[in-house]
């Protein structure tokens, strides 16, 4: 039986760790949060990311990050992204260069602007590392609901690995080769999400979101192309699969966040009461930093932005998106879909 590892105890990290359980793997877990082992270690249940699911006695729980690690096929960087590099700071002392890095956060470096593969092979360049992302929530991976989810590597070799290691009748797992594709639409997603939220804290109807949804898609992949992505990739799961499940569902930490600053709350009171990292708020800066380095038109992003950090009103800023000068949609699609605005 081989090893695997799961570094972070947050909802993903706890259902991805309950899939390759029940894979056959001898799944270690890792928190630095003593009281959050204990407690799962005793009931099995990690009460506050995922209450009512329970944990197999073959799960092991440990806040010993060597021991967790050493003999580990797979490393599963379950933490978020903000905190990936001093994460693997903390382990590349102990990581040995045959193990597989798999990276499941969806965000983007907020000093750097890196994506979070970059970041990882600054500091250990020499591990393969695959991305696992995709339309996902850790609500219905943890209870085995179908799903699908993207193992996105240049080595198809590595990418095949690891979806064998998380593909099982309930999840479904593809390769893809495009990682700058598939981690740019997991972190992009979380910024049209917010919006989407927005809206309907707001109170618009169906109509409002799903042009937020169509034109935010068309967004992500002009700059995701922009930053080198293929723009194929999308239009797959990772792409619009994903923005689609974030946008509508109430398991969404960026679409509640969006809902509770749509009916008027502060920034600083949606965070406290979501009181879970909402990856989409730095995202929303990054990409706003890199679309004007870029000269990259981003209506949605850049008005998002000034709700989050120029206190800007968020009907102020749908009248401004819905006044903006007239445009052929046609065109957007003979130029490849999402270079021009």
């Amino acid at each position: 039986m081989d090893k695997v590892c799961v570094i972070g105890l947050g909802s993903w990290g706890s259902a991805l760790a309950l899939t390759l359980c029940k894979n056959g793997y001898e799944v270690h877990m890792w928190t630095r949060n003593e009281s959050q082992a204990n407690e799962i270690n005793t009931t099995r249940e990690n009460s506050r990311f995922l209450p009512g699911v329970i944990f197999p006695k073959e799960i092991k729980i440990s806040t010993d990050l060597e021991s967790v690690i050493k003999d580990s096929k797979i490393i599963v960087l379950a933490v978020p992204s903000q905190a990936v590099r001093s994460v693997v700071k903390q382990i590349k002392h102990v990581v040995k260069e045959d193990q597989i890095l798999v990276d499941v956060a969806k965000g983007l470096e907020r000093e750097t602007g890196l994506r979070l593969s970059q970041v990882v092979k600054e500091e250990l360049p020499n591990n393969e590392y695959v991305t696992l992302s995709g339309p996902s929530h850790a609500e219905e991976v943890s209870r085995f609901m179908p799903t699908t989810l993207v193992a996105a590597s240049p080595n198809l070799e590595i990418a095949e690995i690891v979806q064998d290691a998380f593909m099982n009748p309930q999840l479904r797992v593809y390769t893809n080769p495009d990682i700058i594709g598939v981690e740019l639409g997991g972190a992009l997603k979380n910024i049209i999400a917010f919006g989407a939220g927005m809206c309907d804290g707001l109170g618009y109807g169906d109509n409002a979101k799903a042009a937020l949804m169509t034109r935010g898609i068309t967004e992500m992949g002009r700059l995701g192309v922009a930053m080198g992505a293929h723009v194929t990739t999308f239009t797959g799961l990772s792409g619009i699969g994903d923005l689609i499940v974030t946008c509508t569902s109430m398991h969404s930490r960026n679409r509640r966040a969006g809902i509770l600053m749509g009916e008027g709350k502060s920034l600083e009171e949606t965070l406290k009461e979501v009181d879970m990292v909402v990856e989409g708020i730095v995202a929303t800066e990054v990409a706003y930093k890199v679309g004007k380095k870029l000269n990259i038109d981003l209506p949605i992003t850049n008005a998002i932005y000034s709700v989050l950090y120029e206190n800007a009103k968020p009907e102020e800023t749908v009248r401004a998106l819905m006044t903006r000068s007239k445009k052929n949609e046609m065109e957007e699609v003979v130029n490849n879909g999402f270079v021009h605005n």
